[in-house]
């Protein structure tokens, strides 16, 4: 798996949070995890402690969103949305592996394959004031 293909799975476990409690996430990500029982342990374990540490972060995260998303708060982003800006805020601001200019767009790519047709220019927006 590529780095494209890892943060696609962080994205995909991270987007589950808007739709269940916070306690129920280590059941969510084992059962996402079972149905890649033949990938490389230390990725699993890498989108694993990714998507903790990311969910650890997410009152830290939208508190930047806020200040930075003029006009928008994250009640009011689309849900694939939000969960493409937590995760690029994430590595722009807490993951020093990741330049920034990776994690704009690395989102980007995200929201042309996931969001909306103007998801791709509202996230690359909102990253770019944040960055």
């Amino acid at each position: 798996m590529n780095r494209r293909q890892l943060r696609e799975h962080v994205f995909k476990l991270l987007f589950r949070v808007e739709f269940n409690q916070l306690d129920e996430m280590p059941e969510q990500i084992r059962i996402y995890m079972d149905d890649m029982y033949d990938e490389n342990q230390l990725q699993l374990n890498y989108i694993h402690k990714k998507v903790d540490a990311i969910i650890e972060k997410i009152p830290e995260l939208d508190q930047i969103i806020n200040e930075k998303a003029e006009g928008w708060s994250t009640a009011r982003m689309g849900k694939v949305d939000l969960t493409i800006i937590r995760l690029a805020v994430y590595e722009m601001k807490m993951d020093d592996d990741i330049p920034v200019s990776v994690a704009i767009n690395e989102a980007v790519e995200l929201a042309k394959c996931f969001g909306q047709d103007e998801s791709p220019s509202f996230i690359n927006g909102v990253l770019a004031k944040i960055a």
